[in-house]
């Protein structure tokens, strides 16, 4: 290879028999040829003949293989050898050309990103296949984990990490002119992801490898993402991302990994109709591919599998003779028709086409999942396959309601593919399937039309439907019949569908109501102004029809002048005005009963959250069924989220506990408690924390063009934009802070306030107007404050644009107040609160989601609170509808100095209008911004107390980093492995 390509020669390779100690390591050994599936290049510089394979994990139907406690099948050792720079910035230079994705004359930071990542898998193929043959061998039971998002962010300083080889790799990027950070920062965010329910999952992948679990995640392969978010003079504009343009060198298409997945159709019966089979034929059909991406564990050779479906439409489907014929939209339609179903992640959904979209893509989800589990459930059993053992080797959990469709997808499998009786089938999927709840909000517990899924879905419809008149008959047997209307509530409360009549054997179990909209022929003749319908020359009858009040009631009837016209009207019979009929309500599948219904258990993800889902949000199924509801509050990963985006404080954390050992067990954190009041300590923990800020300080000017202050206060809230969250209050009262800024003197001011760097991040959902407005007034109010020159650096306020994972390790250990603020009650639970805490960041918050546990943990008086409770919202809106509510004059005055045009031209009316009033759609402050923002503003008087005192400022940080070690999601996924999934620890020889 000609080294002078490269920025830097470095000395010559290896010899090849060191390589082969770097491929001991990561567990290769000789596999039988039927394995071998991918050569890939191991860690050398020239070619060998020796190659390892990536193991084909297709649905075909193996020999079952042996033992692998047998000598035989027993796996190869491990060494303990690691690789060194030399030969890790050989396989680099090999990669460069030999796995060429660029021009052979430069070695620049994109060409070495993916010649780095690529020998990164090499090693990664290595403890993949070692994982995945073990798992296979010893047939464990194994861990499902569906989700429509998995926030990865990037994965080489994460991989390396894992890997222990963050250094070797920077002297090896050293040797060929690059610098590892720079590398790494060519890498594109994975864009399968929003916000925490993506993050959350990713997390829990990372802790599954750690802790040697035997688990899948499985999602869809987004080829545009949610979107990229550009921020202009107009606020957000959305534009597709472009993760995918360059290639990604993590994944690795299963070519061979594919399964069928039908749309529309019809449904026929069995031969005889007593076999229960029913046979779904015709409609769409499309292929769905598998996509693996490689989760490394820490410090394990465990590496579980992310596999991630595309899909397409198969040659045949491309209409040849349309296209020669010139007709080339026509041609490609099958084809666009399939592709587009993962294009983009939470297709706009206000339009049909994108209602059917976004349930194609559940669907996809779920039918591709379960199809891949049970091939891997029948191939592992051999020749005998017993379905009544799949619930003791297979857990689905399915995160959120997106998933619920595995629900009739198991049972129509089970059923009409495998031949199991409804009795059987039923009992399957109840033991394998569990739900975690992540809402409370009620429009997010996601309900589809029963018209729409009956058209795209059918047989689903059917196997719904029974599964409904099941717990119709549970409700009946619970509740009896003698109570009437307490029936009648507990059905239309725990029905899977709603505003459904019931099932004919059921039907005589209430009484019908009368229709509000009958009117009798003797009602009519008695009332005064009732007259006979106009006869037409036809004989047909007719009558008006009602016209909406508010668009012209006054041409219901046309006036007559009395004067002119009087003979006229007396002889003219009128015609008839019936009473507008009251809209059929829309018959609706509620996925959150169903997930509540067809699994073993329900959990919420927060104390405070899990006791809303059983109190409030589930109770008639919780009074029910109180075995099935549990508690696991979220976590998140220390190694991303405090070892490697915050190498600074790790290297602290390390030298005052003592070990590393943190790392894998957070609960040694809190040793650092025993040095809170440490000035050495103290020192230290500063210092790291101003060298995080300098980072932030340039890439706010790189990405804004501001410039901020390094000495300021980090106050920070990103997470994604949306009234319950709200930031409308969080810039409002920056609002009343520069208002009384410009009240004062300068003199006065540097006395009254500490200087603060107000940072926001987060996207807008595109067709979410309100939250649009806000982003739109808090790019506004920064434009206005940061141009200030009588405040200068005293605040300054800025939005990052297109905010993601990456963007969150820079922020996150540079912060130094983080807002929490949503209405208490309505956050389930909130990850980015736990990021935060664990590098020493202060909270303000309200008692809601996990803020209520990590104050538990942190300490009180490390924790700034304010706000209403989540058990007095219900009262305060209330009080509010009845016209009781008195807002507080500074309230007033900031609206009103936001209407006074401070902030530019745009108008704000529906914004702050949002806040007003006692009634009506989008106004009376749902969100209760108005009545906890004296509480707010207030607390944030204390805040800036606290931080004038450096000394008490640095303990409080010292403590709620010391006080995160309950927020690791190691912790969840242990809780979740024992109470709900049932699988054990699985470590590799």
């Amino acid at each position: 290879m000609a080294a002078s390509q490269f920025s830097a020669t470095p000395t010559r390779p290896e010899p090849l028999t060191q390589c082969n100690s770097v491929t001991r390591l990561f567990g290769f050994g000789s596999r039988s040829s039927r394995s071998k599936v991918l050569s890939i290049r191991t860690l050398s510089s020239r070619p060998s003949r020796r190659w390892f394979s990536v193991k084909n994990v297709s649905g075909e139907t193996k020999q079952k293989l042996k033992d692998p406690i047998t000598e035989e099948e027993a796996p190869t050792t491990h060494t303990s050898f690691k690789p060194d720079a030399a030969s890790i910035a050989s396989s680099i230079k090999y990669h460069a050309e030999f796995t060429p994705l660029f021009s052979p004359e430069r070695f620049e930071p994109p060409k070495a990103f993916f010649a780095t990542a690529q020998t990164v898998r090499d090693a990664l193929i290595i403890n993949w296949n070692a994982t995945y043959d073990y798992h296979e061998n010893l047939n464990v039971k194994q861990a499902y984990y569906l989700s429509m998002e998995f926030l990865q962010g990037r994965a080489l300083l994460n991989a390396i990490g894992n890997l222990e080889l963050t250094g070797a790799y920077a002297e090896a990027l050293r040797k060929l002119g690059h610098k590892l950070e720079h590398v790494a920062s060519q890498e594109p965010d994975a864009a399968l992801g929003n916000g925490g329910l993506g993050r959350l999952a990713s997390c829990f992948l990372d802790s599954l490898a750690t802790l040697n679990y035997p688990a899948w995640g499985y999602g869809l392969r987004y080829k545009y993402g949610l979107f990229k978010q550009q921020i202009t003079k107009d606020g957000q504009e959305e534009v597709a991302e472009d993760w995918l343009e360059m290639g990604n060198p993590w994944e690795i298409v299963r070519n061979d990994v594919s399964y069928p997945v039908k749309f529309y159709g019809n449904i026929l019966s069995g031969s005889d109709g007593s076999d229960g089979k029913r046979h779904w034929v015709g409609g769409e059909d499309i292929m769905a591919v598998a996509y693996d991406v490689p989760i490394p564990g820490y410090k394990t050779k465990t590496t579980i599998n992310l596999r991630l479906w595309s899909t397409k439409a198969l040659s045949e489907d491309f209409d040849l003779h349309a296209f020669n014929s010139g007709e080339h939209t026509k041609a490609c339609e099958a084809l666009a028709s399939a592709e587009k179903i993962c294009y983009v992640l939470y297709p706009g959904d206000e339009s049909m086409e994108g209602k059917v979209l976004r349930l194609k893509q559940q669907y996809t989800l779920c039918s591709a999942s379960l199809q891949d589990m049970i091939a891997r459930f029948e191939r592992r059993s051999g020749a005998n396959v017993h379905w009544e053992e799949f619930p003791k080797k297979v857990a689905v959990q399915m995160n959120d309601t997106h998933p619920t469709l595995c629900i009739p997808e198991l049972m129509r499998i089970l059923i009409d593919l495998k031949g199991l009786s409804w009795k059987e089938a039923w009992n399957i999927t109840q033991r394998t399937v569990a739900y975690t709840n992540h809402t409370v909000l009620p429009e997010a517990l996601e309900k589809w039309s029963l018209e729409l899924m009956q058209k795209l879905l059918p047989r689903h419809v059917e196997i719904i439907e029974m599964i409904d008149e099941e717990l119709i008959q549970t409700i009946v047997s619970e509740y009896g019949t003698a109570d009437s209307e307490l029936l009648e509530k507990k059905l239309k409360e725990m029905r899977i569908l709603e505003n459904v009549d019931l099932p004919a054997a059921l039907a005589d179990l209430l009484k019908p109501k009368e229709s509000p909209v009958v009117v009798t022929s003797e009602e009519l003749e008695k009332s005064e102004d009732a007259v006979e319908p106009v006869v037409e020359e036809d004989g047909s009858e007719e009558a008006v029809e009602p016209v909406d009040e508010e668009e012209g009631s006054e041409e219901a009837v046309e006036p007559v002048d009395e004067e002119e016209g009087s003979e006229e009207k007396v002889t003219q019979k009128k015609k008839v005005v019936l009473p507008e009929p009251v809209p059929e309500p829309p018959k609706m599948v509620r996925m959150a009963n169903l997930c509540v219904v067809g699994g073993h258990a329900v959990n919420g993800v927060a104390e405070i959250h899990s006791e809303i889902v059983k109190e409030d949000v589930f109770n008639a199924f919780f009074k029910l069924w109180p075995e099935k509801f549990q508690n696991k509050t979220n976590g998140v990963t220390p190694r991303r989220w405090i070892s490697f985006c915050n190498p600074d404080l790790s290297k602290i954390i390390t030298d005052w506990t003592g070990s590393e050992e943190w790392v894998l067990n957070t609960e040694n954190l809190a040793e650092l408690r025993k040095f809170a009041d440490n000035e050495d300590l103290h020192t230290q923990w500063r210092a790291a924390k101003r060298s995080n800020k300098m980072k932030v300080v340039s890439f706010l000017k790189e990405k804004t063009g501001y410039s901020v202050s390094p000495d300021a206060m980090f106050d920070i809230q990103v997470k994604r934009i949306h009234e319950y969250k709200r930031q409308l209050m969080n810039i409002l009262g920056i609002v009343y802070r520069y208002k009384k800024m410009k009240e004062m003197s300068a003199a006065e001011r540097s006395a009254k306030f500490v200087p603060r760097v107000c940072i926001f991040g987060g996207k807008a959902f595109s067709t979410y107007v309100q939250a649009k407005r806000i982003v739109k007034f808090i790019t506004d109010v920064g434009a206005t404050v940061n141009h200030d020159p009588e405040i200068g650096d005293l605040l300054k306020v800025v939005f990052v644009p297109d905010y993601n994972v990456s963007v969150a390790e820079l922020l996150i250990p540079a912060s130094e107040l983080s807002q929490h603020i949503s209405t208490a009650g309505m956050e389930a639970s909130g990850t980015s609160n736990m990021k935060f805490a664990m590098n020493g960041c202060l909270l303000i918050g309200t008692l809601d989601g996990a803020n209520v546990e990590i104050r538990e943990e942190v300490g009180q008086d490390n924790f700034f609170l304010f706000g209403a409770k989540a058990h007095e919202i219900a009262g305060l809106r209330k009080e509010r509808a009845e016209g009781k509510f008195v807002p507080d004059p500074r309230f007033e005055e900031v609206k009103e100095f936001v209407r006074s045009g401070a902030f530019g031209r745009n108008n704000y009316d529906e914004l702050i209008g949002s806040l007003e009033g006692n009634e009506g759609f989008g106004r009376a402050d749902y969100f209760l911004v108005g009545k906890d923002f004296p509480s707010y503003i207030e607390c944030q008087e204390k805040v800036d107390e606290a931080y004038r005192e450096q000394k008490i400022w640095t303990k409080m940080s010292i403590l709620n980093t010391a006080g995160s070690y309950k927020f690791s999601s190691d912790r969840t996924i242990r809780e979740y492995a024992k109470d709900i999934w049932n699988i054990e620890p699985v470590q590799l020889p």
